[in-house]
């Protein structure tokens, strides 16, 4: 067995083919570490079982060194793997920099050989046109190049976001039967739709093929793998374990939106974090009136109960995408886009988001810094004009329109997007927002850069976290924004958070390594190691490679201690409420929160450092 990696120049459209055996790199995951130290690629890869029988397996993994992170990271997107893998090969490797904006043509039909060519594209003019941003590119790129394709093809796209700021994502749709889906999948977390556009010059890339390879589908031998460990078939076990996904029969709701705004309570977060510092009464009247009777309720009525769902074009029970019409609706876009910028009403919210998807954002970290920026305007601390808007945000709870408050700050969200593309005022993203925060704090006060909520990493390094209010969405692990910890809503002293955050990364560094969607990981991080053994005689070897991963994305760890006030405030809130509302009796909890009260700083600085000691702890022993 063996990994098949293309490698392509887009400064001279040169290619070549390598190969790599089992017994250094296991998949997308290792093996794109591997060429990003090499040749300082952006790659893109599908795990061992693409176009398998196992459902989650067709994921597109990306990998290489963010932008925005400032470290290696990995993304990945649902889906796009099943027709990467019609091209025959296991990767796609760019190194080096087309001249100008290109797009990159990959087919393989009925040949060894791969047709690859290097088109240059008038992008600024076309994100302008149609659908604008992302869509527009699709639309063209399919236009210029889909009638060569015997089977329908795949199309990567980004946004203006891609050059003008480092958090820009990478885009792409299912296309069936010549017709382009609103079902928009995203490998948005880290930047990497910068990294393609500003390091590599390729703005979209279309790809496809005709590529049989031998992929497991014997249903047979999988349904008997399944009995074994768990007394069910594969469909029974997997329609199980992705319940949340689907419909969850005791809320009456399903998808990540409608499961977590449905049992978040009095864990609410919105207006920049503020409510943190709000009391329980106070959140759970705000999350009653504003998400369980008008938002929440939205979604359930226009689309759970008309049953607006799809997949991300692999066939899955999850049908994790729930629609309205054009608009996809996740928990975390819908989130930072909504409740954190003050947005209760799916009208404005999906408003602000298709905006900041066509322009090609990463949409949680545009998100939570368009939720900064609102704070800032509201607090005055700066004023429309050094922004580029024309408006104040209305974050008043107590005198909330629900409709006309909430698009209100939609189209103000709006107004700021195309505000940080066109660098008005004082707005410049390009060296990343953390960067441009301490600069500007410098002349306006720390008061600016304290209502920042991000985890600092290296010199220049930046990510709006996970959103949930929880103290693992903030520890200082090798790579962030993504679930390389643990989320959990329980008080863990920070030692044993660690050391769990350390165990998570490595499953979930199994997940991804194979390219299996993590919605399945109830199954797949527990059988697939066995299924590696039964196939390719390797299950050791395999979860060895992946405890060297995470040990060697440990070792270049460079997290730096929270620099916002309201990181800290984030944390001790979280622990207040653990006591006081929760009843926890956890015995190091009360020892921590006197702690907090005599010096909430070192008190949050020795939380932060015993949590990497426990990192530590786990991880440098293979080195």
């Amino acid at each position: 067995m063996f990994q098949r990696v293309l490698l392509v120049d887009p400064a001279t459209g040169f290619y070549k083919m390598k190969r790599y055996g089992f017994d250094r790199y296991f998949g997308p995951v290792d093996l794109g570490i591997h060429l990003s130290e090499t040749y300082r690629s952006l790659n893109f890869g599908v795990g061992v079982f693409a176009g398998s029988i196992f459902p989650g397996s067709n994921r597109l993994v990306v990998t290489g060194v963010s932008p925005c992170w400032q470290g290696y990271y990995i993304s990945s997107m649902g889906g796009a793997g099943l027709v990467f893998n019609n091209l025959g090969i296991n990767m796609l490797g760019l190194a080096g920099k087309a001249p100008v904006p290109s797009v990159l043509y990959l087919n393989r039909n009925h040949g060894e050989e791969i047709e690859a060519e290097v088109v240059p594209i008038d992008v600024e003019t076309v994100w302008k046109e149609g659908r604008t941003g992302v869509y527009s590119l699709t639309d063209r790129v399919y236009r210029m190049f889909g009638s060569r394709y015997e089977n329908d093809p795949r199309i990567l796209a980004v946004g203006p976001a891609a050059l003008q700021t480092d958090m820009g994502g990478i885009m792409s749709v299912p296309i069936t039967g010549g017709k382009i889906s609103h079902i928009d999948t995203w490998a948005g977390r880290g930047g990497f739709g910068s990294a393609m556009a500003r390091e590599h010059g390729i703005v979209a890339v279309i790809y496809g093929g005709t590529a049989a390879d031998e992929d497991f589908r014997d249903r047979t031998v999988a349904d008997e793998w399944f009995r074994n460990k768990y007394d069910q078939r594969l469909m029974q076990k997997d329609l199980e374990v992705t319940t949340k996904y689907r419909y969850d029969e005791k809320l009456h709701t399903g998808g990540t939106f409608g499961v977590n705004f449905a049992t978040t309570g009095g864990r609410i977060m919105a207006f920049n974090y503020r409510t943190i510092h709000l009391t329980e009464e106070e959140r759970t009247s705000i999350h009653q009136k504003f998400i369980v009777d008008h938002y929440l309720k939205q979604f359930n009525e226009e689309t759970i109960v008309k049953r607006q769902q799809g997949t991300c074009g692999e066939p899955c029970a999850a049908v994790c995408k729930k629609m309205n019409g054009i608009y996809k609706k996740d928990y975390e876009p819908y989130q930072t886009m909504g409740p954190l910028c003050g947005i209760f009403d799916q009208r404005a919210a999906e408003k602000l988001n298709h905006h900041c998807d066509a322009m090609g954002f990463d949409a949680i970290s545009g998100g939570g810094v368009l939720a900064w920026l609102m704070d800032l305007l509201d607090e005055g601390l700066l004023t429309p004009e050094e922004l580029g808007v024309t408006r104040m945000p209305r974050w008043d709870a107590s005198g909330f329109d629900i409709v006309e408050d909430s698009t209100h700050n939609a189209e103000l969200g709006c107004e700021l997007i195309d505000a940080i593309l066109e660098r008005s005022g004082i707005l410049d993203f390009r060296e990343g927002v953390r960067k441009w925060s301490r600069i500007r704090s410098r002349e306006k006060g720390t008061a600016l850069h304290d209502r920042l909520v991000y985890i600092a990493f290296s010199r220049r390094g930046w990510m709006v976290p996970n959103q949930y209010w929880v103290s693992g969405v903030l520890v200082p692990m090798a790579i962030m924004g993504k679930y390389y910890m643990i989320y959990s809503f329980d008080f863990i002293s920070p030692r044993t958070l660690g050391r769990m955050c350390a165990e998570r990364m490595k499953k979930e560094l199994l997940l991804d390594n194979l390219g299996i969607c993590r919605f399945h990981r109830g199954w797949a991080e527990e059988l697939l190691p066995e299924v590696m053994g039964n196939l390719y005689d390797c299950r050791e070897r395999f979860l060895r490679a992946i405890d060297v991963l995470a040990s060697r994305l440990h070792s270049r760890n460079s997290p730096i201690f929270w620099e916002s006030e309201r990181n800290i405030d984030f944390l001790h809130t979280f622990l207040k409420r653990k006591k006081e509302i929760d009843r926890d009796g956890h015995p190091e909890l009360s020892a921590w929160l006197d702690m907090f009260c005599r010096d909430r700083v070192e008190a949050a600085r020795e939380f932060w450092y015993e949590t990497l000691k426990g990192i530590d702890e786990s991880l440098r022993e293979f080195f």
